[in-house]
């Protein structure tokens, strides 16, 4: 999922794991000389702590390793309020983003209505902290809501507003959930869901046994999460359009930008054009529910694709 741990829980281990000096390089070594082309040090790739993340940054990572970029991995680190400010600061230099929630979660803003608008938007908020943004993909992983199947046909629920026919509706969502309003507090503000009530059970697993046992109603999960395809579940509509959209574009740190020049942007935009919200939701099938590894499933499709 999109929603994160919180900041004072993984703080201390983010920070081990950055390793600051081993990142190699960043916006604020302006005394080393520029790494033009595709020497120099390693450009640090990073995820945030889930499943379709870790993927992505597997799948960039490898295919500019297959142009010559040498590049490292620091994956599975935490939330953008941890990982913001190192990519602000070089330390991290590319991660793959998800528009509509970097502008609504990382900035406090509200985001635009198009794929376009929010590239737009997000380029410009960017811009002042010395990251730029390369070409979004058509892919989107963006929070979806389910309910049991069962549930949904006895009752007549499609949307999230029919909710309302509901005695009482309890969602679980990580702490973070509750007070974001592509998440509960779009259920209370937007769609006036007075009966609904929120659970903090943090880790997904969990959340989705407790739905099992209708122990509470709704849960998040991400758009390419394969509860999505389960006929045990049912996708609600989100007719009040409070989530945005969330196609993925790789945010880079400038300085990155500029020393390694139009073949860099080039290697990145050609594995954002061929990506797409299936095969996204196959790649994360394969890792969460067949067992594989984010690097094995990223190698096999950039075979695939011709990357």
């Amino acid at each position: 999922m999109r929603w994160f741990r919180n900041a004072s829980v993984v703080a201390v281990a983010v920070a081990a794991t950055l390793g600051l000096a081993a990142c190699g390089g960043g916006s604020d070594s302006g005394d080393k000389p520029a790494a033009q082309g595709k020497g120099g040090a390693p450009i640090v790739v990073a995820s945030f702590n889930f499943t379709d993340s870790q993927i992505l940054a597997e799948i960039y990572a490898q295919a500019l390793e297959a142009k010559g970029y040498p590049v490292t991995r620091k994956l599975n680190l935490g939330s953008r309020e941890l990982i913001y400010p190192s990519l602000k600061s070089g330390e991290l230099q590319f991660i793959p983003e998800y528009q509509g929630a970097a502008i609504t979660t990382g900035f406090g803003k509200e985001a635009g209505k198009t794929a376009q608008e929010e590239h737009d938007q997000l380029a410009k908020l960017f811009e002042p902290s010395g990251v730029g943004l390369l070409d979004f993909a058509a892919a989107e992983d963006k929070n979806t809501y389910i309910i049991k199947s069962d549930l949904a046909k006895e009752k007549g629920i499609a949307s999230i507003s029919d909710l309302k026919k509901l005695d009482k509706v309890v969602m679980a969502g990580p702490p973070e959930c509750e007070k974001r309003l592509p998440c509960f507090q779009g259920f209370k503000d937007v769609y006036k869901l007075t009966n609904a009530t929120f659970q903090t059970i943090q880790e997904a697993g969990p959340r989705v046994e407790q739905l099992k046992s209708g122990a509470v109603t709704v849960i998040p999960v991400d758009s390419v999460s394969p509860l999505t395809g389960d006929s045990n579940y049912t996708v609600l509509k989100d007719d009040l359009n409070i989530v945005p959209t969330e196609n993925v574009v790789p945010a880079v740190n400038k300085k990155v930008l500029d020393e390694r020049g139009a073949d860099f942007a080039t290697a990145v935009n050609a594995v954002s054009a061929k990506l797409t919200t299936d095969v996204m939701r196959d790649l994360n099938k394969r890792v969460d529910s067949d067992g594989e590894k984010a690097a094995d499933v990223a190698k096999d499709w950039l075979s695939q694709a011709g990357l």
